[in-house]
Order: C-alpha cells, then structure tokens, then sequence
C-alpha cells in the first residue's frame, strides 16, 4: 500500500497562488492522488522534489528565462527518470518547445490551463511512469538523402522488427510527417484519416480520444499515423502543431518511427532533437552519397552533436570488379556513419508495395528483412545467426549431399 501511495503523489513547484488554488481544488477529489506543493521558484529548488519521493511533477516556469530553464535541467537530471516532468508555462515558442523536448518532458501545458487539461496530463504522466518496464519511448527518425531511395519501406519494415521483436516487442506507431507527398498508409492499404485541419489553430485540442480516432490501424497492430495527401499544396505547419503531434503519441507508444519529408522545415530541427535515432536512408550513387555527406553537415549544424546521424545505404550491392561505386568506397565516404546496406530486392519490394502488405508476410527469410535487423535490433540478429539449424534442416542438407 505504501509503494501505492508513493508512486501516486504529485509534486506542485509554483508560486503563483492562484494556479496553485486551482491545482489544489483539481485534485482535492481523488483519493488517488496526493498533491504535495512547494511555493518556490524552481531555480530556488535544493532537493524538494527528491525528498518527497513523488510520482509526477508539475513545475510551473517561465520557459523564456535562462535561468528557469537551467534549473529544469538540474532537476531532470536528479530525477534520472524516476518521476515525469510536467512543465506549466506562458511561454511557447519554437526555443522553448526544442528545449523542453530535448529534456524529455512528459508533457508541457500553456497558461491558463484548464483544470481538466491538467489533470488529464498528470494522470497520463503517472500511467506513463508505472510501465511494468519503466521504458520511455524510443523515437526511429527516417530522413531520405533523396528522391526515391526507400525511406518509407525501411521506416515501414523498422516499425514491424519492432512490433514483433522476440525482445522488444511493444507498441509501435508510424508517423508520416510529409504531409505532401507521404505512402506509409497507401504502403500498407490502410486510410490515412489525420485531419491536421482540426488542430492547425489550436493544437492543445488534440489528446488521447482525438488521436485514436485519427489513427489507422493495421491488422498486425501497428498503428499509422498518416494525413490525406495534396501533393498540389506546399504547406508548412507551426513547430507546436508538429510538437504536439509527437509529444502525445510518444506519451502513448513504446516505438515511435518517424519518416521525414525531403524538404527541411521550421521543425525539423525539433524532430531530429528528440529522435534516439536518426537513419539517413541513401543510394550507391556519387551524387546521392555526396548529398549525403552534405545533410550529415547540415544535421550537425542545425541540431549539434547530440543527434548522429546513421546511415543506411539502400540497394546496396557488394561489388568488387564492376566498375562504379564500391562497398569500400561507401565506407571511405561516410566513415563511422555508416552503419549498414539494405540488399538489393526490388521484385520483393515492388510485390509488398503493391500488395499492400509487409515484406515478411511475402518471405520472412527476405535478405532486406535480415539485413535491416542487423541494423535496428544487431543483438536479435546476432542470436538468430548464431542459433544451431534444425535436425530436419540437417538432415535435409546431408541427403542432398549424400544424393
């Protein structure tokens, strides 16, 4: 009962009376939750919030402030994790939205919050941290190095190691971020029903009930997140639009896979911040490979060295005599970004595609699925090289020997 207790109490740092009333009223129903307030600034904080070994915390901050945010990230850091973060702010910006995504923040809400909105948040908050596993989402972003080189086939078949790994099987959504010309629902002849019109002017209106209505669902159980195309419309929506897309759905998903749109907008860099992950999908072509050296640049530039990009050379063959591009020349090229090829399999791709279908339900033993695997989840891949073959399939290989 104690652990109960403990895992259910919520720690309010404010000093704005008012909000703190109005916190204290919200909460004053619930037998399940314990509000615990500390009238302090946060840059004032000296160990509250780990005294009082809470569940959730809700830091009420001005996000313009450098000091303020500074101080957020000294309590981030204390936390290790161990409780979620939930920011109140009257600042929103695109500075403030790719800090606090950068920090991991399990939501961030906007004066005047409503009393509802808030409470929503927390108890989500509070749900997020009780997984059995205690894992936060991890975050795949697929970004192409140019036209047509399979990013969305390998965002796609990523999304399905992950769902049905035998090790890190857990829910996966798909996000398809290009808005303008984007497949991942046609790919797998699913509807994409994300009505981005519906919170182009107010984002906060989009929550758990909203997403799932917008969501297509795949018979596997992936879920696709995915709006109608107007490939006759170049639109660009607000960064807290995009931010507030991926913010709930990682509040919701285990596996978030993100497939990213050529052309760089005003929140790309907010994607590329809160990926774990960043796959660069290229092709065995000069021009495409120096292209690629150039976004590795840009990535560095305008996210920093926090983010890696990782590069996967699609269609890759190993050739040793042809002329052309070559498997040490790709190596040269891209060094300790590199990080693997994706075989060249077009009749088994074109077949999925048109189909409407995953590439494991055509042949599971695909050399695209293993070569994949090998990238997204090496130690599965390793255990599965390293398992013995069957006595059936060496019994099979010794009569056609002995044959």
């Amino acid at each position: 009962m104690a652990n109960s207790n403990k895992t259910r109490r919520i720690l309010l740092v404010s000093t704005d009376k008012a909000f703190v009333q109005d916190t204290r009223t919200a909460f004053a129903s619930s037998d399940a939750i314990e509000l615990v307030v500390v009238e302090k600034n946060v840059s004032e904080l000296r160990g509250e919030i780990q005294d009082a070994e809470c569940g959730a915390v809700i830091i009420d901050m001005d996000a313009s402030r450098i000091d303020e945010i500074e101080s957020l990230q000294r309590v981030t850091r204390r936390l290790e994790g161990k409780a979620p973060v939930v920011v109140v702010t009257q600042e929103f910006n695109a500075a403030a939205v790719r800090i606090l995504v950068q920090l991991q923040v399990a939501d961030f809400l906007v004066k005047p919050v409503t009393t509802a909105d808030l409470v929503r948040s927390c108890i989500r908050a509070l749900q997020g941290a009780s997984r059995e596993d205690n894992r936060e989402c991890q975050i795949y972003t697929f970004m192409p190095a140019a036209g047509g080189v399979g990013t969305t086939t390998l965002a796609l078949q990523t999304a399905f190691q992950l769902h049905t790994s035998a090790t890190r099987a857990a829910s996966t959504c798909v996000v398809d971020l290009n808005f303008q010309q984007g497949a991942c629902a046609e790919y797998l002849d699913l509807e994409p029903r994300f009505d981005i019109t519906e919170i182009e002017n107010n984002p906060e209106r989009l929550d758990r009930q909203l997403l799932d209505v917008m969501l297509a669902k795949h018979s596997s159980g992936l879920c696709v997140l995915a709006a109608p195309t107007h490939p006759s419309e170049m639109r660009s929506f607000n960064t807290d639009v995009v931010v507030r897309v991926l913010d709930l759905v990682s509040a919701y998903f285990d596996n978030v896979i993100i497939d990213m749109p050529r052309t760089w907008f005003p929140w790309t860099q907010t994607v590329l911040l809160g990926s774990n992950k960043l796959y660069i999908v290229a092709e065995m072509t000069v021009p495409c490979l120096r292209h690629t050296q150039r976004l590795i640049q840009a990535v560095y530039e305008t996210a920093g060295k926090e983010v890696k990009p990782n590069v996967i050379v699609n269609r890759f063959e190993q050739k040793k005599f042809d002329s052309g591009i070559k498997a040490a020349d790709v190596e040269a090229i891209l060094g300790d970004h590199f990080v693997g090829g994706i075989s060249n399999n077009y009749r088994l791709v074109r077949e999925a595609v048109d189909r409407g279908v995953p590439l494991q339900e055509i042949d599971p033993d695909a050399n695209v699925i293993a070569d994949l695997k090998r990238i997204i989840l090496p130690e599965e891949a390793a255990a599965i090289a390293r398992k013995p073959k069957s006595l059936f399939g060496r019994g099979m290989g010794l009569l056609r020997k002995a044959g």
